[in-house]
């Protein structure tokens, strides 16, 4: 199995970006997600990221927030985005959750990275929660993903100050989320 450090190394050492995909899991419905994950898998994406569907989405554009929707609707829930890693993470390839921080913290931050380390994921993208918010009580991010050696991910900014920037790397593990732009996701004129 890939971890993403080895798939990170790899690309650095082959001189080229790593591909990651992403799709909310439960779009366009449960089995067709898997399959649509699966597809990336085989297409040669190198991580893949399966985005827990949310009712409120803060950074996503309208693109994400229909497919995250249409995967509310179809009844996608915890089970059904731990059921897509462990069948995306079965191929050998590092596998991410992006999640909003209230549904990990709702579902419990202990008993979420506990179940997705035991489904196979490589860690989880929050691109709401912040490293200076990530140790607060009683959530505790930090040691929960350090009892299970989840990676975890934080995103940074383009207005991000350097001091930000070292702060948030310090307290990544697998990779920081560097945001390209400022605003939400999506196709831009």
């Amino acid at each position: 199995m890939a971890t993403l450090d080895g798939v990170f190394a790899s690309a650095r050492a082959e001189g080229r970006a790593v591909l990651v995909g992403y799709l909310p899991a439960g779009f366009p419905s449960a089995a067709g997600g898997v399959e649509a994950l699966l597809a990336m898998v085989r297409g040669g994406v190198d991580v893949v990221e399966v985005g827990l569907p949310y009712s409120d989405p803060l950074m996503d554009g309208p693109t994400i927030q229909a497919a995250a929707q249409r995967a509310l609707e179809n009844g996608t829930r915890m089970p059904e985005v731990l059921q897509a890693v462990k069948q995306v993470a079965a191929t050998g390839t590092p596998t991410l959750v992006m999640s909003y921080w209230n549904p990990v913290e709702r579902y419990g931050t202990h008993r979420f990275a506990a179940e997705l380390t035991a489904a196979g994921a490589a860690g989880v993208i929050t691109p709401d929660l912040t490293p200076d918010e990530a140790a607060d009580a009683p959530s505790d991010w930090m040691a929960a993903t350090d009892e299970t050696g989840l990676g975890r991910v934080f995103l940074v900014a383009p207005s991000s100050t350097d001091a930000r920037l070292a702060m948030t790397a310090r307290h990544c593990r697998g990779f920081v989320y560097a945001a390209s732009t400022m605003g939400v996701t999506g196709a831009r004129t």
